[in-house]
């Protein structure tokens, strides 16, 4: 077996190419968009390189010169400080069903990431942030994955475990039918504030994309900006994510709940892109543009994708994640354009969202795993914190 580092044209369009071998014969597969993996490692595109981190990206090749697996490793310098010892990061891993190929592209990863420092590595993950290309599917192998989620073969598990990989977080995604109205545990919350005539809950249909962007800020910025770690949203950081989203919102399922003419919470989805991208085979080229956008506006819409839940702190317990979620059964359903929801993953380090979302009525769907390594044996092992400082046991791997 040959291991070649990707630097040019031709072997990056060979390490687009390997997900084609692997996943021939699986009929969920739906391909990740090949401009999206490309932004990643293009230095004009990802600020990261900016910042100061490093890639590298490698194809293995069997004896006869076919690309059998496919890996990155990469140095995150946002992320690069992980407790007291440097950590970096592998992803975008593929390969067929063989051990001693599998190992080769981790010591790749190992070897080159020893030689720039680093102590131990994450993986799989994203040379980015956790919304795309995070974590190791470890649960539902049967089901076809989300738009920007991974999704592998079983086999990969005893890979990344047999090669010193641990848990380092579980994240967790579920599933729930539209159709079964909200429990009443928060039927009844969602009385607590709804009780308040200054309250109200309602979409964005007819909403400027810059009101939206200045709602999103606001309550990003109360529930999380200065908090367990997060930094504080900038204007313009609000803005280019709601116009990131402007080809593919439905302003009925961005939901933002008020205290008279303050945003106070919102339940933010999507429609679940990979109903439409499933028939662009993973090349969003013009023609796969045009396809996509005939699928968009055409065709029968069924999931939608909730990506981010938040209420500002000074307002947690008063029931608005309740009503904010009743709402979604008075109003949406009744429109009849989705029959159910899928979860973006809450990382298992998040205990009070889960419980919000476990009490909801809903169905663990699948889960993935962001493993860790340390290179050397000597350096303790420890799950990611939980979020309010509880402590996690460490053996833990549920």
């Amino acid at each position: 077996m040959n291991l070649i580092e990707v630097n040019d044209k031709k072997s990056a369009e060979e390490f687009l190419a390997v997900p084609d071998l692997i996943y021939s014969s699986d009929q969920n597969y739906i391909p990740h968009l090949r401009q999206d993996i490309e932004k990643i490692f293009d230095p004009k595109r990802n600020k990261l390189y900016k910042l100061g981190g490093k890639s590298v990206r490698w194809i293995l090749t069997d004896p006869a010169g076919q690309s059998i697996g496919r890996v990155a490793a990469f140095i995150n310098p946002k992320t690069v400080k992980s407790g007291t010892h440097p950590v970096g990061g592998m992803g975008f891993f593929e390969c067929i069903n063989d051990k001693k190929a599998a190992f080769l592209l981790m010591d790749a990863c190992r070897n080159w990431l020893i030689a720039e420092g680093m102590k131990g590595m994450d993986g799989p993950i994203n040379f980015g942030e956790r919304d795309q290309f995070w974590g190791l599917l470890t649960e539902n192998f049967s089901s076809a994955p989300s738009y920007g989620m991974n999704y592998n073969p079983h086999y990969y598990v005893p890979f990344f475990e047999e090669y010193g990989f641990k848990n380092y977080f579980n994240q967790l995604v579920y599933w729930r039918d539209l159709k079964v109205p909200a429990q009443e545990i928060f039927v009844k919350k969602a009385g607590l504030v709804e009780s308040n005539p200054e309250f109200s809950v309602r979409g964005m249909k007819g909403e400027s994309a810059d009101d939206i962007a200045r709602y999103f800020l606001e309550v990003y910025n109360s529930a999380w900006g200065g908090h367990e770690g997060f930094k504080e949203m900038r204007p313009e950081q609000a803005k280019a994510i709601i116009k990131s989203m402007k080809t593919i919102m439905d302003r009925d399922i961005l939901i933002f709940a008020f205290m008279g003419k303050k945003p106070i919470g919102f339940y933010i989805s999507i429609p679940e892109l990979n109903e439409f991208f499933k028939h662009v085979k993973g090349n969003l080229n013009v023609w796969g543009k045009i396809k996509f956008l005939y699928h968009l506006k055409f065709s029968k819409r069924h999931t939608m994708l909730g990506i981010v839940f938040g209420v500002s702190r000074e307002y947690h317990g008063h029931g608005v994640e309740s009503a904010l979620i009743k709402y979604c059964g008075d109003a949406v359903v009744p429109m009849g354009r989705y029959k159910d929801t899928i979860l973006t993953w809450i990382g298992d380090f998040n205990p009070r969202m889960l419980k919000v979302i476990e009490n909801l009525g809903t169905v663990l769907h699948r889960k993935l795993t962001t493993y860790r390594m340390f290179f050397d044996e000597g350096i303790p092992f420890e799950r990611h914190p939980i979020l309010g400082g509880q402590k996690k046991d460490n053996n833990s791997e549920h």
